[in-house]
C-alpha cells in the first residue's frame, strides 16, 4: 500500500482552498471598502433595483402634473413647461448616477481583476501538475518490463510545463498581428 505524502494536500484540497480563498476575496474586497464606498453601493442597489424604474416614472409624472395644475391655478412656485426646474434636476441626477455607477463599477473592476489573477494563477498551477502526471506515467511506462518502451515525443512534449513569459508574449505578438 502506498503512503499517502504528509505535505501533499488532498486532492480535493485544492477546489476548497480556491473556494475558500474567492470567499476571503470577497470579504477582503467589502471590508477594505471605506464608509463613503458602502454609502455610494447601497446607492446603486436602490436605483439598480427593479421598481426603481416604475418610481422614477411616477416622480416624473408627478412632478409635471403638480406642477401643471399650480400653473393652471396661477401659482407662483410653480415650474411652467418646458419644466426648466425639472431639466437642471433631471441632467443633475443624471450626472449624479453616472459617478455612482462608475464608482460602483470600477471597484467591481478591481474584483473581477483580483479573481482573474486567482484563476491564471490556478491554471498555471494545474498545467504544471498536469505536466508532472505525464512526466511520471512516462517515467512509470519506461521503468515498466511489461510495457513496450518507445518514444512518445507529443507525451514529452506535453511534461514539459508551459512558460508563462512566453504564452504571455506569443499572445501579444498574435493581437498585434490582428489589430
Amino acid at each position: 500500500m502506498i503512503e499517502p505524502d504528509p505535505v501533499a494536500p488532498p486532492p480535493v484540497g485544492d477546489a476548497i482552498e480556491l473556494a475558500r480563498t474567492s470567499a476571503i476575496m470577497r470579504l477582503r474586497h467589502k471590508e477594505e471598502g471605506s464608509a463613503l464606498q458602502h454609502r455610494i453601493d447601497q446607492i446603486t442597489a436602490i436605483v439598480g433595483w427593479p421598481g426603481s424604474v416604475l418610481l422614477i416614472g411616477i416622480l416624473m409624472v408627478g412632478w409635471i402634473g403638480f406642477n401643471l395644475v399650480l400653473v393652471l391655478m396661477h401659482s407662483p412656485i410653480s415650474d411652467p413647461p418646458p419644466f426648466p426646474v425639472f431639466e437642471t434636476l433631471v441632467s443633475t441626477v443624471g450626472l449624479l448616477l453616472v459617478a455612482l455607477v462608475l464608482i460602483t463599477q470600477r471597484r467591481e473592476d478591481e474584483l473581477a481583476d483580483a479573481r482573474a489573477q486567482l484563476v491564471l494563477e490556478m491554471a498555471i498551477s494545474i498545467e504544471q501538475k498536469s505536466a508532472k502526471i505525464i512526466a511520471l506515467l512516462e517515467e512509470a511506462r519506461r521503468d515498466n518490463p511489461v510495457l513496450a518502451d518507445r518514444i512518445d515525443h507529443e507525451a514529452t512534449a506535453m511534461s514539459v510545463p508551459s512558460d508563462p513569459e512566453v504564452v504571455l508574449e506569443a499572445i501579444k505578438v498574435l493581437r498585434d498581428e490582428t489589430t
